[in-house]
């Protein structure tokens, strides 16, 4: 009698060894970035913004007492989703609101210790640099101010500072697949494994997503100014805009409020916040 599909399921499951086949371990990294003022000895001018990644310390080898993106194995019970969540908050105290998946990070010998595949994510939180703490298996952790540069022989220059450690890596474009541009380290000086290559990718992105405006409100308070808005637009791109043909673009992205800003030394300015729209 002929077996029908549930049988032959059944059949081939029974005799399935999933120990037949490499199985290489799987983990997260996460680039969380943040925007911040920099402190201005001039009340009167509008404060200087700067970009800023989290990085941890690394406690335990490899890479020991290395920086480090926020990461670590999937455990059998999560979902990576859940794992990147645990990990972050597990090693620098702070929850972030949303993740962005950035790619897959698979070459062989991306980590000393076996054959390992990262999914990276990046974050943005909007209401700055978050006092942070290492823990877990980090020693530490700070907010670096984080710059990608394209030279004029075509490689890219990462450099990332924390007022006391100055980090630096050299790039080089790869590919570019949908979303997701893929960077290969020519030369790294403190960075571990290939997050190098994850923070760049997540800048690439990042400068490609904030030209459409939505991701930009992750950066910023409910409540914001459209200089605001413009100047978190303006360090993501690297491209300075000219404020009417900004405010005339955003303007269906954007509703006022009855509010101002409040402090001495400036003029009080509007506040607006993301429109809302029905779906």
């Amino acid at each position: 009698m002929p077996q029908n599909s549930t049988q032959r399921e059944e059949n081939f499951l029974s005799e399935y060894n999933i120990n037949d086949y490499d199985r290489p371990s799987v983990a997260t990294d996460i680039a969380a970035f943040a925007i911040y003022e920099k402190a201005e000895e001039c009340y009167r001018k509008n404060p200087e913004l700067a970009l800023s990644v989290l990085l941890i310390k690394r406690g335990e080898p490899p890479f020991r007492d290395h920086w480090a993106l926020p990461g670590g194995f999937l455990e059998a019970t999560e979902t990576v989703e859940e794992c990147a969540f645990r990990e972050i908050l597990e090693e620098t105290g702070i929850s972030p609101v949303s993740l962005m998946p950035i790619g897959t990070f698979s070459a062989p010998e991306r980590d000393p210790r076996g054959r390992i595949v990262s999914l990276a994510y990046t974050s943005v939180l909007s209401e700055g640099r978050l006092a942070v703490h290492g823990g877990h298996d980090a020693s530490d952790a700070s907010w670096f101010d984080v710059r990608l540069q394209r030279e004029e022989n075509g490689t890219y220059s990462l450099l990332l500072e924390n007022g006391t450690e100055s980090l630096f890596a050299t790039l080089r474009k790869t590919k570019t697949v949908f979303r997701k541009t893929d960077f290969e380290i020519i030369s790294n000086e403190g960075l571990a494994f290939d997050h190098a290559a994850i923070i760049a990718a997540a800048l690439s992105l990042l400068k490609k997503e904030a030209k459409y405006f939505d991701i930009l409100f992750d950066f910023l308070p409910e409540k914001f100014t459209l200089t605001s808005l413009q100047r978190t637009q303006e360090i993501l791109t690297g491209t300075s805009l000219l404020s009417a043909n900004f405010r005339r673009k955003v303007s269906e992205f954007v509703e006022e409020t009855d509010e101002y800003t409040e402090g001495a030394g400036h003029r009080p300015a509007r506040l607006f916040r993301k429109k809302q729209f029905n779906i």
